[in-house]
């Protein structure tokens, strides 16, 4: 074992908030300290990033009229969703599919303005930047399911309806509506495979060796 490794009680607390880390969409009363809140984004904000660009941006929602203004359009991409899914539409509707009402904190990750002046690592792949602020919000969920509280990214949005309600600057893009906050459980397996909707696949079925789909 490497000398740089952490104590197997340390290791085991890492392994353990990836495997029970969930997309949370159940929501109880509740609060999340300042502190918390604080300790929680600066986790966030250590995660890597491509040429150390750091291109997330955090946005904190405090306003109540305009949290229901970001479920109202949820809502209506919930329901364009649901069309766009044919015959399993109506299932779609019954799935609970975000907590913005009911979760203690929202917040909304936005890619930042002027990215393009980023070269470095972005010449051939400029998704990089969604990558790195992919990371960030992984390192969020991560460090949230560590303090016991629960996180669900939201992905039902019209980026440039979400932009203009909250007035970002040309060229900066919402990619996550975040709900944070207590729960009271935490879902025992993937919610979507509770439901029935979808399995997990086995890491044997995704991993190639040398080539595309050749196996080991």
């Amino acid at each position: 074992m490497s000398k740089h490794a952490f104590p197997d009680s340390q290791r085991a607390g890492v392994y353990r908030a990836i495997a029970e880390r969930r997309d949370m969409r159940h929501f109880c009363s509740g609060t999340v300290a300042p502190a918390l809140l604080a300790r929680l984004l600066e986790a966030a904000h250590q995660a890597p990033s491509v040429g150390l660009m750091q291109p997330w941006r955090f946005i904190r929602i405090t306003q109540r009229e305009v949290r229901e203004a970001i479920a109202e359009q949820v809502e209506a991409e919930r329901l364009l969703t649901a069309k766009a899914l044919g015959e399993r539409g109506d299932t779609f509707m019954q799935l609970k599919v975000e907590g913005i009402l009911e979760c203690a904190e929202l917040l909304v990750v936005a890619l930042m303005d002027g990215r393009e002046a980023h070269v470095f690592g972005r010449r051939t792949l400029p998704q990089m930047d969604l990558a790195s602020a992919a990371c960030a919000i992984q390192n969020l969920w991560l460090a949230a399911r560590a303090e016991g509280l629960g996180m669900g990214w939201v992905s039902l949005f019209d980026p440039q309806a979400l932009a203009a309600l909250l007035q970002m600057p040309v060229g900066a893009e919402p990619i996550a509506v975040i709900c944070l906050g207590p729960v009271a459980e935490f879902y025992s397996a993937p919610m979507l495979a509770l439901e029935g909707w979808a399995e997990p696949r086995p890491l044997d079925e995704l991993l190639y060796h040398n080539s595309w789909g050749a196996s080991g």
